[in-house]
């Protein structure tokens, strides 16, 4: 019998990073191949100790050291960085950096980076407070220009944040892990579909056709949407940039327009849709 290969999973309780390690604890064309090293930085925490059985392991993103140290052995590493505990790019930039080196020298064969577009290339300047896209972008051309074996998992709105709740199968990185030589250098976009405002109320409305009755799609005007951000005690450069969040939708697109047929035909199940999230989800229990 072969050994099995390690997969390193940074950010391992969070909501990426636990939807990799569910993926390939749950899933019998992974588990029975892969070993998995789930890297924490507080291994103190609740939703680490139901982890600490696979082995679970500290490290610090701002320390490359000890990402050696957690990447040895290993055969991939999933990577995934959190521009919003510290709120600044030139942080989450480093991170990545030191990630990337640390790959480097350890000799990863395949690293699996949660990335996003250059919000400012692609805008051609027109929205240049995007960090927390652009820093990803930024460590995307770094591990391009140091030549390791990598894929760039580009997540789409996660359908949890509307309900705000738990960790999902993500069968993109899956399909990276099946199809490894056909997704390197390559984009996954991970998304079932692009979807309006008003698509996703009519798909809850369809759910819950009781309390749906009164639900309505509106769209707030600037003031109001700069409001109620305010409203979080965030600073001024976090409202613009979330304001730039919102008119990157309308006005470029969330992935730039681009197809995800190619994504879609990588990952070869059948993806969840808006409505059976919904159905199915704890945080709608209310509108049953």
């Amino acid at each position: 019998m072969s050994q099995k290969k390690i997969i390193t999973i940074l950010g391992a309780t969070g909501k990426q990073g636990g939807s990799v390690v569910e993926t390939f604890l749950n899933d019998p064309k992974l588990n029975g191949d892969w070993t998995v090293r789930g890297i924490t930085r507080d291994t103190s925490k609740e939703a680490s100790q139901r982890l600490l059985g696979l082995g679970v392991e500290m490290a610090d993103l701002n320390n490359k050291d000890s990402l050696v140290k957690a990447f040895k052995g290993s055969y991939a590493v999933f990577a995934v960085t959190k521009y919003w505990e510290s709120l600044d790019m030139q942080v989450e930039i480093q991170q990545g950096k030191n990630i990337a080196d640390a790959s480097k020298e350890t000799d990863i064969e395949f690293l699996i980076w949660s990335s996003q577009l250059n919000i400012k290339k692609l805008s051609n300047g027109v929205l240049s407070n995007l960090y927390h896209f652009d820093s990803k972008a930024i460590v995307e051309e770094y591990i391009r220009e140091l030549g390791i074996p990598a894929t760039f998992f580009l997540p789409g709105f996660y359908m949890s944040n509307i309900p705000g709740g738990m960790f999902r199968p993500s069968p993109y990185v899956k399909g990276a892990i099946l199809h490894e030589k056909e997704v390197l250098g390559k984009r996954i976009l991970g998304a079932t579909t692009y979807m309006t405002g008003e698509e996703i109320v009519d798909g809850f409305k369809r759910v819950f056709s009781e309390s749906g009755k009164t639900a309505r799609y509106y769209q707030l005007s600037e003031d109001q949407f700069r409001g109620v951000i305010k409203t979080q005690n965030s600073p001024d450069y976090i409202i613009d940039e979330m304001h730039q969040n919102m008119r990157l939708l309308n006005e470029f697109g969330y992935y730039g327009g681009e197809s995800l047929n190619w994504t879609h035909q990588l990952v070869k199940e059948r993806l969840t849709t808006w409505e059976e999230f919904a159905k199915g989800d704890p945080g709608f229990a209310s509108a049953r």
